[in-house]
């Protein structure tokens, strides 16, 4: 795999987990240590139905996994010493403030002892600023972070993303770091310390609100700079999810608006939008809503599967919609293989696999999980890895 025999430290919790997920898929040896008494996170719902007595945590299965954990005690001089080591054979060493094993890793002496060094620090709030110690769950952070007021429709309050959605971005900025600052290694011999902060994760993710704000004069919004709650309707207007028979469609008549013409012209239903006036560039804004009134009541009497599939065939860029319930039996998704069964306790769970396929990788596609495991599990391999015995 692209990142086998690189050496990942992983002292993250929620807010970066995702990320060491993404380096251990990659092939990267992920060890995450763990106080005597287990990780927090192994408690996390939702917990295997089957198993009622040890409570084991699927959030923790899918977001630990292919990870090798070890058990650490960090009150005992002997636990220090095996930190040290674990640091000392480190290539990346990922960190969450406030997370298990940060505070005593001392990472300051280990980048002044090892230039190669790579670390990538995630806060709530960055290290600077009013807000530097404070902590935000998920849902706050998406709230200061901006990404819940876009949600909701323009008479309904703001909506919760489904499952930790602001923290799975902030991961995913983790790994791009760690691969950023791993380039510069290879190129240089030099790491880099980063910060990275959730909450710079998620606004930077808010391409409709940052176009609101910067181009108000130019889209002449009622609003103003401020985005309104909106549904699932484009900052461009251009774009909008609605509802069809037996479904909701997301439809859009761009980026080649006079197939999309074409399209309606054939089924009868263009209406006055063959007015040459829409041609004119300057009427652009008038053709996007024009486009959109006359596509949503166009689409309301089709059904959405065949509106989609009639959209593909034409290289129109629609989207059908498809309920939650619905994605575990996606046939785009069950041909590229991303299901996988994985078993966990003794029990055989279908889930979701890597986000990787590479061609120059030799055998399957799939990179083999590790299999979910208790903190001590891979004691004995990870002590001989660092000249330890198992004893």
């Amino acid at each position: 795999m692209p990142l086998s025999g690189l050496r990942v430290i992983d002292l993250t919790d929620e807010r970066g987990i995702y990320g060491a997920k993404l380096l251990a898929d990659l092939g990267a040896d992920v060890v995450r240590p763990e106080p005597p008494e287990g990780d927090p996170l192994r408690q996390r719902g939702p917990l295997l139905a089957a198993d009622k007595t040890a409570q084991t945590s699927l959030w923790h299965a899918f977001f630990a996994s292919n990870r090798r954990f070890f058990s650490l005690d960090l009150n005992a001089e002997e636990g220090q010493k095996q930190l040290n080591q674990l640091l000392q054979h480190a290539d990346i060493v990922l960190t969450c403030d406030g997370a298990f094993a940060v505070e005593e890793a001392n990472l300051a002496d280990h980048l002044e002892q090892r230039a190669e060094l790579i670390v990538i620090d995630v806060s709530s709030f960055g290290t600077a600023g009013p807000w530097k110690n404070y902590i935000a769950p998920d849902l706050v952070a998406g709230a200061l972070g901006g990404a819940a007021a876009t949600t909701g429709d323009v008479d309904t309050p703001p909506l919760k993303g489904f499952g930790e959605l602001n923290f799975m971005v902030s991961g995913v900025y983790v790994a791009i770091a760690a691969l950023a600052a791993l380039a510069k290694v290879r190129k240089d011999g030099t790491g880099q310390r980063a910060g990275i902060s959730v909450h710079e994760c998620i606004a930077s993710c808010l391409e409709h609100v940052l176009m609101f704000y910067w181009y108000a004069e130019t889209m002449q919004r009622p609003e103003g700079k401020v985005l309104p709650r909106r549904g699932a309707l484009h900052w461009s207007d251009a774009y909008d999810v609605v509802p069809a028979q037996n479904g909701s469609v997301m439809l859009t008549p761009a980026p080649d608006f006079d197939t999309q013409l074409m399209w309606l012209i054939e089924e009868g239903v263009q209406e006055d939008l063959i007015d040459p006036m829409y041609q004119e560039p300057e009427n652009l804004r008038l053709r996007v809503e024009r486009s959109m009134q006359i596509m949503r009541a166009w689409a309301a009497g089709k059904d959405a599967r065949e509106l989609f599939l009639q959209a593909q065939e034409r290289h129109c860029p629609y989207g059908w919609v498809l309920p939650l319930e619905a994605v575990a039996e996606n046939p785009q998704l069950a041909a590229r293989k991303w299901y996988r069964e994985l078993t966990i306790n003794g029990q055989a769970i279908t889930a979701p696999g890597v986000a990787y396929h590479f061609s120059d990788t030799e055998g399957e596609v799939e990179l083999p999980l590790r299999p979910h495991a208790a903190a001590a599990s891979n004691a004995a391999a990870i002590l001989s890895d660092l000249g330890w015995s198992a004893s």
